[in-house]
């Protein structure tokens, strides 16, 4: 058995591959992630730089982006995502909804990808409010549903839902790392594939 000689078109294949998509990373930071009470915290930060690894081992483009640092409300994106990202700088806003930011929402339209990988804290707030703008803007919405979280577990459970009912497509770090892999003579990748996954297996 042998894959077909000619793979299908990166860039208009309707699943996700490291051409046609982006990486949003919206409010990581100490308050949020330390609000969260849909997952146990240890494993939602696990899972979010497992996401960032991923993003950084296929040359995805990220945005990534806090709220109210430079007003000086809030603390800095977690350590763990900026180490792993170290090239990206975050976009500050005050807006809750990262869509209605204008340089975010400038950010996300030049990487040119249709389909949005998103990741937010919290789940029924800053997940819901941009994914569905985006959606409405005709972007494909791809939430990363074991990294995110809310302040409870009806909260979370209630916003990814109504993502969903919107038409969200959800999925989990594991699904999309293999689903950009998608081939294992893509050698390349290989090793970091394999590092990402075990690393956050035996966490």
């Amino acid at each position: 058995m042998s894959s077909f000689a000619r793979p299908r078109d990166a860039v208009d294949d309707h699943l996700i591959t490291p051409q046609n998509s982006a990486v949003l990373i919206i409010d990581f930071q100490p308050v949020q992630v330390s609000s969260i009470a849909s997952r146990p915290k240890r494993e939602l930060v696990a899972n979010i730089v497992a996401l960032a690894r991923i993003a950084k081992l296929y040359e995805l483009p990220v945005v990534l982006t806090s709220v109210n640092v430079k007003t000086g409300r809030n603390q800095p994106t977690i350590h763990q995502i900026t180490d792993v990202l170290t090239d990206i700088e975050p976009f500050d806003r005050t807006s809750i909804n990262a869509w209605e930011d204008e340089d975010f929402n400038r950010a996300v339209k030049a990487t040119q990808r249709k389909k949005l990988i998103m990741a937010a804290l919290w789940t029924e707030v800053c997940l819901v409010q941009p994914a569905l703008d985006a959606m409405h803007e005709g972007f494909e919405v791809y939430p990363v549903v074991d990294c995110v979280g809310g302040t409870s577990l009806e909260a979370h459970q209630a916003g990814l839902q109504r993502v969903i009912q919107a038409g969200g497509k959800p999925t989990s770090w594991v699904q999309l790392i293999c689903e950009l892999q998608r081939d294992w003579n893509r050698e390349k990748s290989v090793p970091g594939f394999a590092d990402i996954l075990f690393a956050v297996e035996g966490h």
